[in-house]
C-alpha cells in the first residue's frame, strides 16, 4: 500500500492534528494563540513535539522542505513566546507575538495539506505531488486565511489599546 505510515509517522500525524485544533480553539477562544493561556501552551508544546517527531521521517529518503519548515517553526516560535521580553520589540511586541504565533500555524499548515492531499484518499489520492493544482489552491487558501485573520486580530488589538488606553490593552485599576 503506498500510503502506510510508520508508527512514528501515526504519532507525529497525531500530535500534529491536536496542535492544529489546539490553535483553532484558541483562536476562537481568545480571538488569538496567546503563549500566556493554557491553550497557547499546550499549541507550542505539541508543535515543538511535531516538529521533532517530523525531522526523522523522511519520505523520499533525504530532508524535504516540511523539514525546513520545521526548523523555521523552531526558530519562531521562542521569539513569539517571548516577544514581550524582548525590549527591541518595545511596543510593537504584541503585535510581533499575533503575527509569529499565527505564522507558525500557517507553517504547519503547509505540509499538513501537501500530506493529506498526497495520501488521501487512500485509493486515489486527490493530489499527485505539492506541485498539483490542487495543493497549491489550498496553500493559496491558507495563506488568505493567515492573512485576513491576523489583520482582524491586530485591528482588535489595536482597538482594545485605544479603548483602555494602555500599551497592551489591559485595563489598569490601580
Amino acid at each position: 500500500m503506498p500510503n502506510h505510515l510508520s508508527i512514528l509517522g501515526i504519532v507525529h500525524t497525531i500530535i500534529s492534528v491536536l496542535a492544529i485544533i489546539v490553535a483553532v480553539v484558541a483562536l476562537f477562544r481568545y480571538g488569538k494563540i496567546s503563549p500566556g493561556t493554557k491553550s497557547g501552551r499546550l499549541y507550542v508544546i505539541l508543535t515543538i513535539i511535531t516538529c521533532l517527531t517530523g525531522f526523522p521521517i523522511m519520505k523520499t529518503g533525504h530532508p524535504s522542505a516540511g523539514h525546513a519548515l520545521g526548523v523555521i517553526i523552531l526558530v519562531l516560535l521562542p521569539i513569539a513566546v517571548y516577544a514581550r521580553s524582548i525590549r527591541f520589540f518595545g511596543r510593537g511586541a504584541d503585535y510581533i507575538q499575533i503575527i509569529l504565533m499565527s505564522l507558525t500555524l500557517f507553517f504547519s499548515m503547509i505540509p499538513a495539506t501537501v500530506e493529506s492531499l498526497t495520501r488521501l484518499p487512500i485509493e486515489q489520492p486527490l493530489a499527485s505531488g505539492p506541485d498539483s493544482p490542487v495543493v497549491k489552491m489550498w496553500l493559496g487558501i491558507w495563506f488568505a486565511v493567515y492573512l485576513v485573520g491576523t489583520t482582524y486580530q491586530i485591528i482588535r488589538l489595536r482597538s482594545r489599546r485605544k479603548a483602555t488606553g494602555t500599551a497592551d490593552g489591559t485595563v489598569n485599576l490601580g
